[in-house]
């Protein structure tokens, strides 16, 4: 795919969707679909990349990956006058063929896009339109073929009995040769009831300009599927999810009830791993093998080892080693490392802090800013006291530390290696290895306050 370039057509509003952002930034599988383009783009190697925004700019710039440029298409003249903006891009890109792309079209593939640059680059194509065939061809635009060459795009208004009967359509992809597109740029016109300009006319425009269309049939018609509706986009995620889910378990991830299961196209798990029903994982997740996740479990973008167990629980953005489990009804916030062993159990919440292998923090305690060590054991009720109003601290325990229940660390505390707190301590200064603390006032009774006091009924 080297010296290649690609321009991604992304300026279209919301209004249809009811949606006061760029259609491009409706999700699929939680993930705006110029997500899914511009990440195609790149994993096929694509070198230089552009997209071309419309009046909500603002909105889709901080969606694309570092690596692609952005133009404005002010006013709404057609595909082909969107794709002239690119103009100056393609001018003075290094690269000697580029693709056309939808922005709201995310079932494109990377070896889609490099086997229809294959056949674009052996046949000698000014213009290559990648097409597919579908049971409904209604409202597409038909391919017109004589032989291998692409002889015409005809659309749905303008075709014959004969033509609607074609059921090859236009997918709205495209391979140019730089300079033919260049040359189609300056010579298309807008000669039609509409007053616009389409990327389509250019298979015309190649014969008259001495140049070759072909068209390259895609094995499978999800990749002309776009949205326009929200209705559209619910069968776009459904067609996703069946496809990431069909996936998984052709690799060996048992999924026994695959309703109510969402999983994301960027995750990897691991052969002999379980997802049970409620089960949501999104984002750039990988799970190991021989785990059992769900019900109900929420991940993104975390790190997952073997023989792991995920029971109701959410876990973002952390680092899960292998033999952990986790839940029911935990909370692993971001930047959490669990080290292999541990346990972390009902109603526990871990924010921004390591746990040692084999240490149990079994139920109802919160952890934040801490460093823990291996094979601690945390006492019900315990918090480690990290806000101060104005600053966050850390908390440090070493290995083998005992925390009774309802102990408050309040930090920056330390305790060493071995040592224990008394069940209803409020630690405040650093604890030395090997020793008790104790911080709590001494019991004190005071026998029949009930009848002095007056409270009896």
């Amino acid at each position: 795919m080297k010296r290649t370039g690609s321009v991604i057509l992304a300026a279209g509003d919301g209004k249809r969707m009811g949606s006061a952002k760029p259609k491009v930034l409706c999700e699929v599988l939680f993930r705006p679909m110029i997500g899914w383009v511009a990440d195609c783009c790149n994993a096929a190697g694509i070198e230089q990349n552009c997209v071309v925004l419309g009046n909500g700019a603002d909105f889709v710039r901080p969606f694309l990956p570092f690596n692609f440029e952005a133009v404005l298409q002010q006013e709404r003249l057609g595909t082909g006058h969107a794709a002239s903006m690119a103009r100056d891009f393609i001018r003075e890109g290094d690269f000697d063929h580029v693709a056309v792309l939808c922005g709201d079209a995310p079932f494109i593939t990377p070896d889609l896009l490099q086997e229809a640059l294959t056949l674009h680059r052996e046949q000698g194509n000014g213009v290559t339109v990648i097409t597919a065939r579908v049971a409904d061809p209604t409202g597409y635009g038909r391919i017109r073929r004589e032989g291998n060459r692409l002889a015409a795009i005809v659309e749905q208004a303008d075709a014959d009995e004969e033509t609607l009967r074609i059921d090859e359509i236009n997918a709205g992809a495209y391979w140019f040769r730089k300079d033919f597109l260049l040359r189609f740029f300056d010579a298309m016109g807008n000669d039609n009831a509409q007053g616009e300009y389409y990327l389509t006319d250019c298979v015309q425009a190649a014969a008259r300009l001495g140049e070759t269309a072909g068209a390259w049939l895609s094995p499978t018609a999800d990749v002309a599927l776009g949205a326009n509706t929200r209705k559209g986009l619910a069968l776009l995620n459904s067609i996703a999810r069946e496809r990431v889910l069909d996936k998984l378990m052709d690799a060996g991830v048992s999924i026994p009830f695959p309703d109510g299961i969402v999983v994301g196209d960027q995750v990897e798990i691991g052969p002999d791993t379980v997802l049970l029903p409620g089960t949501i994982i999104l984002g750039k997740v990988t799970i190991g093998s021989g785990c059992e996740i769900g019900p109900n479990s929420h991940i993104t973008d975390s790190v997952i080892g073997d023989g792991c167990r995920v029971i109701s629980s959410y876990i973002d953005q952390s680092t899960i080693e292998e033999n952990v489990k986790i839940g029911p009804m935990s909370n692993v916030r971001p930047n959490c490392h669990i080290k292999s062993g541990a346990k972390i159990g009902d109603f526990v919440e871990i924010k921004n802090s390591v746990i040692g292998s084999k240490t149990a923090v079994a139920h109802l305690t919160y952890v934040g800013d801490s460093d823990v060590g291996d094979r601690c054991n945390f006492g019900c009720g315990t918090v480690t006291v990290n806000y101060d109003g104005a600053k966050k601290y850390r908390t440090t325990i070493g290995n083998n530390v005992f925390v009774g229940c309802n102990t408050n660390l309040i930090a920056p505390v330390t305790m060493g290696d071995r040592s224990y707190s008394a069940a209803g301590t409020t630690v405040t200064q650093d604890v030395p290895p090997g020793a008790l603390v104790i911080g709590r006032s001494r019991q004190k009774v005071i026998e029949g306050w009930t009848e002095t006091s007056g409270k009896t009924k």
